[in-house]
């Protein structure tokens, strides 16, 4: 048995030896970009920075599997890994082509999985044409900017984006230049070929490793989706139809709410994200309101409701991409295209989809349950439809504007109606033309001719 004083002893030495173990540990913390290079891979490679941060680690790992994307935001996580506070390691597993290129060289060390590849970092559209020279040699000073900052061969960095720089060693003329993992650790551009994490905190001496990864919020889940291209295709396509109903049908409240939570959905992530601007969502708004004016204020089809159109597309599409107010060139070329044929495709879809569908959709039992509107009866005048009754040549009045359709009154009872001159304004006498399927077709009383 042991006496009291071997315990107290042992007990001793056992909190000196974790003391010693604690103060040798260094914690790295790991988050991962295994994305296209754009606002959700810098969103979340700054978040998990701040936490790195507050965590106070050693190092932050960025482990890489990506084949580039828009240069500003590659910009952005440059900067952040050139002005660190910790060192930084990023793990190429198994891509870094372009924008992970100027990522990669922005970092302390690099490390590349077996197989994997690094540069081919010119400036290409979106179907990989390369981009004129203003585009490269933009690319190509950062690059060179990004190399010396960490003391790498500013010429080999620049190789990445330009042919016609001369390496015979690494690449041939007229080539740009891409490493494989052998290959960038014997020009001293990588650290070393690993096949894991552990590797690397073996070839740093990292004997105690404190590994924290960085777990995506469903905050970021939920912006990364609503982000995504194909959604906001349908949140556009929610906007559209919300507004087309409301304006269609004036009060009816759900289409109203419809728009206006598809609009925030939309604008959102994307203001979260740093993309969409306060002057892109108001050109939005103002479209709108020129679109309100055009059709209860303005008559006919002008100037309000051309501009309305143009400035709602606009603010859309802008609101897609980063700009430095209408200065586009931050941003990966085609990208503005992209957004305009986004916003296009998507409002084209909706007015084919109301076109076909709408008026059955107006008069669903469903729609009607969701429809905010006064009670109509017929001790008011009202009537749910046309009845059997010759209305053909009766003379009535409109009583709310005709834009084509709106409401008439012919003796003392309200119809719905659709103008055939396409505008009749509220209190013009009319005349019944036709009668098809429970619908008025009218004209202005003035036109009716004279039997």
């Amino acid at each position: 048995m042991l006496n009291k004083f071997t315990k107290t002893f042992l007990l001793i030495l056992l909190f000196i030896g974790l003391s010693v173990n604690s103060s040798f540990a260094q914690k790295i913390y790991k988050t991962d970009l295994k994305e296209d290079v754009g606002p959700n891979s810098w969103r979340i490679i700054k978040n998990s920075y701040e936490q790195a941060k507050q965590e106070k680690a050693d190092y932050f790992l960025v482990e890489m599997n990506t084949f580039g994307g828009a240069v500003n935001f590659a910009d952005s996580i440059r900067t952040l890994l050139l002005n660190a506070n910790m060192k930084t390691i990023v793990f190429v597993n198994n891509n870094a082509a372009s924008a992970g290129t100027l990522i990669s060289l922005a970092s302390d060390y690099i490390y590349m999985h077996r197989g994997a590849s690094l540069g081919a970092a010119s400036v290409v559209n979106q179907q990989g044409e390369i981009m004129p020279e203003k585009y490269q040699s933009y690319m190509r000073g950062l690059m060179r900017a990004t190399a010396e900052a960490k003391g790498r061969d500013s010429k080999m960095a620049e190789a990445f984006v330009d042919p016609n720089v001369s390496l015979p060693q690494w690449k041939e003329d007229g080539q740009v230049l891409t490493f494989t993992a052998s290959e960038a650790v014997k020009a001293n551009l990588a650290k070393a070929q690993v096949k894991d994490m552990n590797e690397i905190f073996t070839d740093l001496s990292i004997s105690l490793p404190q590994v924290s990864t960085h777990k995506l919020t469903f905050i970021d889940r939920i912006i990364g989706f609503l982000i995504n291209p194909m959604i906001s295709g349908l949140l556009i396509m929610g906007i559209i139809g919300g507004i087309y109903f409301e304006l269609q049908t004036p009060g009816i409240g759900f289409a109203l709410v419809l728009a206006l939570i598809c609009a925030t959905l939309f604008f959102a992530p994307l203001y979260l994200q740093g993309l969409a601007d306060n002057w892109e969502i108001a050109l939005f708004v103002i479209g709108v309101l020129l679109l309100v004016l055009e059709v209860f204020v303005v008559p006919g089809f002008g100037a309000a409701g051309i501009l309305g159109i143009i400035f709602v597309l606009c603010g859309l599409a802008f609101a897609m991409l980063a700009n430095d107010f209408l200065d586009f060139k931050i941003s990966k070329p085609g990208l503005l295209v992209n957004s305009f044929l986004i916003v296009v495709s998507a409002m084209i879809f909706s007015v084919a989809l109301l076109v076909i569908f709408g008026r059955n959709i107006m008069r669903s039992s469903v729609f009607k349950r969701l429809v905010l509107e006064d009670e109509q009866t017929a001790e008011s005048g009202y009537t749910s439809s046309v009845p059997k009754v010759n209305l053909i040549n009766k003379n009535g009045v409109a009583k709310t504007v005709l834009r084509p359709s709106g409401k008439i009154e012919i003796d003392g009872i309200w119809y719905e109606a659709v103008a055939l001159d396409g505008f009749i304004e509220a209190g013009e006498p009319i005349y019944v033309e036709k009668h098809e399927n429970y619908s008025l077709f009218v004209r202005r009383l003035e036109d009716k001719p004279i039997v």
